[in-house]
């Protein structure tokens, strides 16, 4: 690298960033900006931070943008070849990394790690490359660098080799996959991940639970150069190493930060006026019950991914029709499955099973009156936020789940207060799992016994529950979240806060 470093005291390294463009007919670009934690943070520490969010061109309008040197301040977007990009987002982060942490892969026929594998490899070292360099050309002497994601695992390493003065840290937003599962990955490229991600000073999890499971893989590399250090938990977790076989030691430091609702934005949003219009027509959908009764509902909003669970979700919701003929006529699940990478086929195909059992269900149990299953693919945050309002019952039963917000925001925003189903695979669970009704994944049958329950509950219990589940919810908000993980950098784990 050059000697000259950049000004940036503070980077954050991501995938998508907080702006996309789009090229209009008229050949002009039009910016949108985006959300979520990383964002609100960013805004947190203010304008004279010295800021600067690394990302990748996603689109056809974003590498236009690059090309002609738009762009907004404080954002330095990659014009990283699309093939490239392609190949390390769908072919090696969503097709083989995500699975992975997820554990979705159906092993009688996959994966297969493959010569075709092995080159969309090569084009992931290539992409976490160009972000690591720059970075280093970026970052002022001494600079904070915060690497988000699966998507960016090689990237702590490759950076620390050319910027060693840096303070890094990589936060994972999915789960960590347990040892005995990453163990299916070719051993130099389990080697090369937990490495890479060992480049930093300090990884963040959203739970201890994938921490922990980070560290029983980090173990398992090489008992010589990494020693794994998990003591009482009042303690600090950390890693030791020695990446060249040799003295000196290098130490990670293991952190967990719950990433949490933003209260005070949601609450605000969700009685704005297009919120309140789309009230009033989810309420034309659902109906009244044949008594004049209001109808209870049953919300879930989901991108159609894997992970999900919408399928056995809408399983055990007939089965619930089943099991209980009382409900009929008198509940209507609010589904909400928003399309999810659509450009690859596994997606494609399981988006359109829930689109097909959905229109089974209402086939085979809805009336002139009543349709069971009211179902939107198109995304309408609005839309979304108007459900959360309305919901008597959120159902969120992910096979296996970073955190999911979602459980999260519907307790904060729901008018009467919600009783949560919540999956005990999701990350959520270890803060609201208290409160929620907790259910196996996998389970149909006890998916649709805990949504009878929920359904039966007292509305005092209710809203009881769903006041606790909000205030679990909200305590680490978002920006805050981010500011934690910042200050961490700065700060010897060995000393109190």
């Amino acid at each position: 690298m050059a000697s000259t470093h950049g000004a940036a005291k503070v980077l954050v390294a991501s995938n998508r960033g907080p702006v996309s463009y789009e090229v209009r007919e008229d050949g002009s670009l039009h910016s949108r900006r985006g959300g979520g934690g990383v964002v609100s943070g960013l805004s947190a520490i203010g304008p004279d931070a010295g800021a600067l969010w690394v990302c990748s061109a996603l689109s056809d309008g974003d590498r236009e943008a690059v090309r002609r040197g738009v762009g907004e301040d404080g954002v330095l977007m990659l014009a990283i070849p699309a093939d490239v990009h392609a190949d390390a987002y769908n072919g090696i982060a969503n097709s083989v990394l995500w699975f992975v942490h997820h554990m979705l892969y159906q092993t009688p026929l996959e994966p297969v790690f493959d010569a075709e594998f092995r080159r969309q490899w090569a084009s992931y070292e290539t992409y976490n490359r160009a972000f690591a360099g720059a970075l280093a050309e970026q970052a002022a002497p001494g600079a904070a660098v915060l690497v988000q994601d699966y998507h960016l695992c090689l990237v702590p390493g490759m950076l620390r080799e050319l910027r060693p003065d840096l303070r890094i840290s990589h936060f994972s937003h999915t789960p960590w996959a347990p040892a005995e599962y990453f163990r299916m990955l070719p051993d130099d490229i389990r080697a090369q991940l937990v490495w890479g991600m060992l480049g930093a000073d300090r990884l963040g999890f959203l739970t201890w639970r994938w921490a922990h499971d980070f560290m029983a893989c980090a173990n398992g590399i090489d008992a010589e150069r990494i020693s794994v250090y998990s003591p009482v938990p009042s303690e600090p977790r950390h890693i030791e190493h020695t990446p060249t076989g040799r003295p000196p030691l290098s130490t990670t430091w293991i952190g967990v930060h719950g990433l949490g609702a933003d209260a005070e934005f949601l609450r605000d949003r969700s009685r704005r006026p297009d919120v309140e219009e789309r009230m009033a027509a989810l309420r034309r959908e659902i109906g009244e019950a044949p008594d004049g009764s209001a109808r209870k509902t049953i919300v879930r909003v989901d991108r159609t991914e894997l992970s999900k669970n919408i399928v056995r979700g809408l399983l055990a919701y007939r089965q619930l029709l089943d099991d209980h003929p009382e409900w009929r006529e008198r509940v209507v699940h609010v589904a909400f499955a928003y399309p999810s990478r659509q450009d690859l086929a596994v997606y494609r195909d399981y988006t359109a099973e829930v689109q097909r059992l959905a229109e089974e269900i209402n086939s085979q149990y809805g009336t002139p009156g009543w349709t069971p299953v009211v179902l939107h693919v198109k995304d309408d945050f609005a839309r979304s936020l108007a459900a959360y309002r309305l919901a008597d019952v959120a159902l969120v039963n992910p096979i296996r789940d970073g955190m999911n917000l979602v459980a999260k925001e519907v307790p904060v925003v729901s008018d009467e207060g919600c009783a949560l189903v919540l999956s005990r695979e999701a990350g959520a669970h270890w803060e609201l799992g208290e409160d929620a009704i907790s259910v196996n994944p996998y389970d149909v049958l006890e998916t649709a016994r805990a949504l009878h329950e929920a359904l039966s509950m007292r509305p005092e219990e209710r809203a009881e529950r769903s006041k606790r589940l909000a205030a679990a919810a909200t305590a680490l908000p978002p920006a805050q979240w981010f500011l934690d993980q910042l200050h961490a950098l700065d700060q010897d784990p060995r000393q109190p806060a």
